[in-house]
């Protein structure tokens, strides 16, 4: 399964916004990075559609068709929905285009889809069944495989028109392979899961690029074909609008996007719903609203009005293959997966920091709708406590409290406006301020001086270990004020340095004091000098250099 969808994990971006849309949460996420299990896929291509980052990629099989094309002839079966993709265009001049790069021949796929529809009729009017789920979409059947076992009795064992018509192309190109150009990944999966029907599966990004490689342009020559009804099939409502639906017995009914198929679904699991057809879509809007439609764009109206205007009233001729000529099996796709029990779901919500059922938010943010979901996954190897974005937030806030709190350095943050959005206990019992309320959203200049935030803020440049005299609280702080531009914001950091500041005070008095003294001593030195000057010559000259000395070195210290 993996092997069509992939990821490029340089690209994950911690987001989860895969694993929000992804409608069976078939995601793993470790390692900071987001994994497709492959056996819970169900390829409905949303992950693909929903990626901010372009992480997921849909592997390109251009190189395997070309192979193919050097091997022997190969033929087209084209998805109607190009006639959404290529505004304009019609089959005709599709077939010119595809004929250049190479291609025997081009078919539409709507051939196929009138062979399935009318064996849709025939199944609903000849058989005795009770509740019946059109096969046309793979994404619906892997859901139906995966997900709902005891439904697998009400989907149509039908070839999906792609198979059909693929089918069909190769009794009459014995000798040719057969591609498939559409709008949904997933037909790749099913091209390689009944081998030897469709021998490779491009889409219309794929295609558009190797035209562009080619220097190929599609003409926009419209095109008509009266006989073309199942060319409604790629809209939502499409195989109903070509079936008969007159058995009066059955209700008929079209179910697009996978969360109302699930809905369907478990309804028919419990029995609420009899006789009926119920045509299920993956994709909202059907397959003009596939994953792959170039440039992903989305537009229900426009894209079901072009369909509506290539679409015909009668339908196609084709020759009918016998029912068991269009059987298609389906069986069971075990997942394998283990489910926790109540104490060890529990036991993770703990760790979650989910003690009681108030404590579960259920906000979504990592993916999944609910924490008890979250729980499970993580149990089973697919989440991270860590994705948890109120958890995350409780710890990161309880780790900032912690330090902010409990640094000796007092910290004040202020918005552009100068007005006090945080102060920590260090800088209330700088400024002896009780409670933090009392100065929270005031302008600071009822506490600090605002000179130096209007320089930094004006300036743009920090103050970095600025030695100021706080008079009113008879203080010595180093200031550093700090302007976080991003988050419009000045950080202000003092350290309180009064004790510092005292100590080096005294210093400087007793030096003051052994300076007087010495200059007294050499005074008086100097007045005996003066009286036996007689007697100590030269001696007398020496002492007064040497004390001058003392004094100057005192008072350089």
């Amino acid at each position: 399964m993996s092997d069509y969808l992939k990821l490029k994990k340089s690209n994950c971006k911690n987001c989860y916004k895969c694993i929000r849309h992804c409608p069976v949460k078939s995601i793993r996420f470790s390692g900071n990075q987001a994994h497709i299990i492959g056996d819970e896929c169900i390829l409905c291509g949303q992950c693909f559609v929903v990626c901010p980052q372009n992480a997921k990629e849909i592997v390109d099989d251009t190189e395997k068709v070309k192979v193919l094309m050097q091997n022997g002839p190969v033929v087209v079966s084209l998805a109607p929905s190009f006639a959404a993709n290529y505004n304009g265009v019609g089959i005709g001049a599709m077939t010119e285009a595809l004929k250049q790069l190479g291609f025997l021949a081009v078919e539409e796929t709507a051939i196929g889809a009138t062979m399935v529809k009318t064996e849709y009729d025939r199944m609903i009017n000849e058989e005795s069944r009770d509740v019946v789920i059109s096969s046309c979409c793979h994404s619906v059947n892997l859901l139906i495989q995966k997900y709902f076992p005891t439904a697998l009795q009400y989907l149509a064992d039908v070839m999906s028109p792609m198979q059909a018509h693929c089918s069909d192309l190769k009794k009459r190109y014995p000798a040719a392979k057969t591609v498939f150009i559409g709008p949904c990944v997933s037909k790749k999966d099913e091209a390689g899961r009944y081998k030897g029907i469709v021998d490779a599966v491009l889409t219309f990004e794929e295609l558009s690029a190797w035209l562009k490689a080619e220097n190929i342009e599609l003409k926009e020559v419209p095109d008509s074909e009266e006989k073309s009804r199942a060319r409604f099939f790629p809209t939502t409502g499409g195989i109903l609008k070509t079936m008969a639906c007159n058995n009066p017995k059955y209700t008929y009914m079209a179910v697009d996007g996978v969360e109302n198929c699930i809905a369907a679904l478990k309804e028919i699991e419990c029995g609420n719903i009899k006789n009926c057809f119920i045509e299920m879509s993956a994709c909202v809007g059907s397959c003009v609203g596939g994953p792959v439609m170039e440039k992903r764009h989305r537009s229900p109206v426009r894209d079901y009005s072009a369909i509506a205007k290539f679409a015909g009233d009668l339908d196609f001729d084709v020759d009918m293959p016998e029912p068991d000529e269009i059987r298609k099996p389906f069986e069971i796709i075990n997942r394998n997966i283990q489910q926790p029990s109540e104490s060890e779901i529990a036991a993770i919500l703990r760790q979650m920091g989910k003690i009681k059922q108030s404590d579960e938010l259920n906000c979504g943010s990592c993916g999944y709708n609910t924490c008890r979901e979250k729980a499970i996954a993580i149990y089973q190897g697919k989440a991270e406590i860590s994705m948890c974005l109120p958890f995350l937030k409780d710890k990161a806030e309880s780790f900032s409290d912690n330090v902010v709190n409990n640094t000796p350095n007092g910290l004040i943050v202020l918005n552009e406006s100068l007005e006090v959005q945080q102060i920590n206990n260090a800088a209330r019992k700088i400024m002896n301020i009780r409670y933090a309320s009392d100065v929270l959203g005031e302008q600071v200049i009822r506490i600090l001086d605002p000179a130096v935030f209007l320089e930094v803020l004006n300036g743009g440049k920090d103050v970095r270990d600025r030695r100021i005299y706080l008079a009113e609280y008879k203080k010595y702080v180093e200031q550093s004020v700090i302007y976080d531009k991003e988050y419009h914001l000045l950080i202000c950091i003092m350290s309180d340095v009064t004790d510092e500041e005292t100590e080096r005070e005294k210093k400087e008095n007793i030096s003051r004091q052994t300076v007087e003294i010495a200059d007294k001593v050499v005074d008086k030195q100097m007045r005996i000098v003066q009286e036996i000057a007689s007697l100590l010559g030269e001696t007398a000259a020496e002492t007064k250099i040497a004390l001058s000395k003392l004094k100057e070195s005192i008072a350089d210290e």
